[in-house]
């Protein structure tokens, strides 16, 4: 994967405002503590590795450039989730459906934890890539509905302002994805 950290560092160290070393090491701190939850966010979104690369660079990049909002961590987190859903979003909307690309086209792969044996990562893969595929079968506004709402934990009403659709239009979307899920996961125990 491209080095995202390097290139939001490039993007804000700038002209137009001199970076404090302090602040500096916040912001590369920050970074590194959500760079994967916020790629894997935005790539379950646009179903594209390149897009999702992309898209995360501009979600921090935007983030940091209102850095006086990234006091309270806890905050922060869900601000940088909301800015990364909508950056997604705002992408799918300029573009329309993206294409999916395999997440095994990665460049650098993403870390496991240390402590897991090569039979545990061989298992967290094949369920990975069966969870995506299942989300593949759903339609795009299913989908970001799907994930909004029980991934990231949206509130319906919050769903549908995202999605600009009526919170009855996200319950019905979010039930059509539960049940094609399902079926999905059925036909797997088949």
């Amino acid at each position: 994967m491209v080095n995202v950290l390097e290139l939001v560092q490039d993007a804000m160290s700038g002209p137009a405002e001199p970076i404090l070393e302090g602040s500096l090491d916040r912001h590369n701190r920050f970074i590194s503590e959500h760079l994967r939850r916020v790629f894997v966010l935005i790539y379950r979104i646009v179903g594209n590795v390149a897009d999702a690369q992309d898209l995360t660079q501009e979600a921090f990049i935007k983030a940091l450039q209102r850095a006086d909002q990234l006091k309270d961590t806890e905050k922060a987190a869900h601000w940088l989730s909301r800015i990364a859903t909508n950056t997604a979003i705002d992408f799918l909307r300029r573009h329309g459906r993206a294409s999916f690309t395999e997440i095994d086209g990665l460049a650098e792969p993403l870390t496991s934890p240390e402590s897991e044996n090569p039979e545990q990562v061989l298992l967290r893969s094949e369920r990975q890539e069966y969870l995506e595929d299942g989300l593949r079968l759903l339609t795009e506004r299913e989908r970001l509905a799907l994930l909004l709402r029980d991934v990231e934990d949206l509130p319906a009403e919050e769903v549908a302002r995202r999605l600009g659709c009526s919170k009855a239009t996200v319950r019905s979307h979010i039930a059509n994805a539960r049940i094609k899920f399902r079926r999905y996961m059925e036909g797997r125990k088949a």
